[in-house]
């Protein structure tokens, strides 16, 4: 997994819950590739096809409450952003993105001083998110969870330690 990366900013407030992330509607489709161009479709229907290969998710506190649905963290993993940096997340929506392969960085200061279209750098070792040559600290990721993302999730991550 890349240490260090940059990406496009696309800002979204607090209490984005699964509902917003992924309607229930979509839910029926056959695969997550079929529902992911619904996503955040109720806050902003034309997002999910403006976002690009390794753009960034800034959000306010709360990303992820509502249902426990795995299908939320699948489709941005899907949409194939880099990571979503918000204030906070739902516990569970937290545990469901590093199982799915997909990155959330922690910090309480970048949402209120990024707009969309920004562009932000993130490196992971030194554990900073950097806006405008501004250094915004976001929490450790324990390397275990670091090697889950770089395997595409849980399964593949276990397959990989197993050896199978």
């Amino acid at each position: 997994m890349k240490k260090q990366f940059s990406g496009k900013v696309w800002k979204l407030g607090d209490d984005i819950d699964t509902d917003i992330i992924i309607p229930t509607q979509f839910l029926a489709l056959e695969s997550v590739e079929a529902m992911k161009k619904y996503a955040f479709h109720p806050l902003r229907p034309e997002l999910a096809g403006m976002i690009e290969p390794g753009d960034i998710i800034v959000a306010g506190k709360n990303f992820g409450c509502g249902s426990s649905r795995e299908q939320a963290p699948e489709i941005l993993a899907a949409l194939k952003v880099s990571c979503v940096i918000a204030k906070s997340y739902a516990r569970i929506f937290y545990r469901n993105a590093f199982n799915n392969g997909l990155l959330l960085l922690e910090n309480d200061a970048l949402s209120d001083c990024c707009t969309e279209g920004d562009q932000v750098a993130v490196n992971l070792e030194k554990g900073q998110v950097i806006f405008e040559e501004k250094e915004f600290e976001v929490a450790s990721i324990p390397e275990d969870l670091l090697q889950m993302v770089e395997a595409g999730g849980l399964v593949p991550f276990m397959r990989k330690l197993n050896g199978k």
